[in-house]
């Protein structure tokens, strides 16, 4: 496996011929006013997130104890860099967006089900099995405050004793890591990209740092990707699992995918209904398709069946609520396009 750690630098971006760049800045995403971020109740326990470039932000609130966030992605123009408590989980230490801007996306880094600090972002379109150029990343307030001052149970950085009590920075070896890595044909690939949003290793030394700024994390080493797993892990653990708050916040999400004139043939699909039910009904009249397959957010092809004329029906019943891919290839060309199972 190899495994490539990204530091405080910034890093260029690969460019390479035939190839085209699509930018989620996330400032085309609507909020109701200044201070505010994206949630939604509508349906509890099932992805409600947002698309933006070629990505999507996939994100699950429910109504439980007055409402909850679950896990996932959500946009916001926060700028509270004080409160360094859970009421203030949509902000960013440094305030704004990369360059200034108003909007980013905050990662709730948590799995309802495994009850580990991973989640999964699923391309989407022409930038499916294509490289991924990279974000930017910065600490949220909530995380960053923890780290640097403490608080029950999560202990400041750089403490030896544990207890908050100890005075400065880096007498102790502590950090706080994401790692990607991607998923290709279903299956998880070995290479990996590690960033410290925290790092006093080795400890006492001048290097010694939590995150505050936006820092380029550079994705092209993972190669081809159809979706990417984002997890968090730290040196500060309890019986319960990572003390540090298990959130981020990243901009500008930037996709390396070819230009192969994919999007003429996705916007000829016509899909319907779109959430579907019990059946999804696709026109593709004019075009050449000849297989359609169905795929889950990671990339795993779930079912498949041929096609034939300009007109076909998934039987979508058996399909669990939630996001699905659907692909269409045939004659050299292919598309992916979006729907959702109610």
């Amino acid at each position: 496996m190899r495994k490539f750690t990204m530091f405080c630098s910034a890093f260029a971006l690969f460019s390479c011929a035939l190839k085209a760049q699509t930018v989620a800045t996330f400032d085309t995403l609507t909020l109701p006013g200044t201070d505010t971020f994206y949630r939604s109740y509508a349906h509890p326990g099932v992805d409600v997130g947002f698309n933006d470039g070629h990505a999507h932000f996939p994100c699950v609130y429910d109504t439980a104890y007055g409402g909850t966030w679950v896990t996932g992605f959500a946009y916001s123009n926060k700028s509270d860099t004080v409160t360094g408590s859970y009421t203030n989980e949509y902000s960013a230490k440094i305030g704004t967006g990369y360059g200034g801007t108003g909007k980013y996306v905050v990662a709730w880094c948590n799995n309802p089900t495994t009850y580990q600090y991973n989640m999964v972002l699923p391309l989407t379109g022409v930038a499916m099995g294509q490289p991924v150029e990279g974000f930017y990343i910065t600490n949220t307030t909530y995380a960053y405050n923890s780290m640097r001052s403490g608080g029950y149970p999560a202990k400041k950085f750089g403490d030896t004793t544990g207890t908050g009590l100890t005075t400065g920075l880096g007498t102790a070896p502590d950090w706080f890591k994401l790692t990607v890595k991607g998923y290709h044909s279903g299956a998880l690939q070995p290479d990996s990209v590690d960033f410290y949003l925290a790092d006093f290793r080795p400890a006492g030394t001048a290097n010694d740092s939590i995150i505050k700024g936006w820092h380029w994390v550079n994705l092209m080493p993972l190669g081809h990707v159809d979706s990417l797993r984002f997890s968090l892990s730290s040196s500060d653990n309890g019986s319960f699992g990572m003390n540090t708050p298990a959130y981020f916040c990243i901009d500008n999400f930037t996709t390396h995918e070819s230009s192969l004139g994919l999007p003429t043939l996705a916007s000829a699909i016509k899909m319907y209904p779109n959430p579907a039910k019990e059946t999804l009904n696709i026109d593709f009249e004019g075009s050449s398709i000849q297989h359609v397959a169905v795929s889950d957010v990671v990339g795993n092809v779930l079912f498949g069946q041929a096609t034939t004329g300009g007109h076909t029906q998934l039987n979508t019943a058996p399909l669990a609520p939630g996001i699905y891919f659907l692909k269409l290839t045939g004659n050299g060309d292919a598309a992916t396009v979006k729907f959702i199972k109610e």
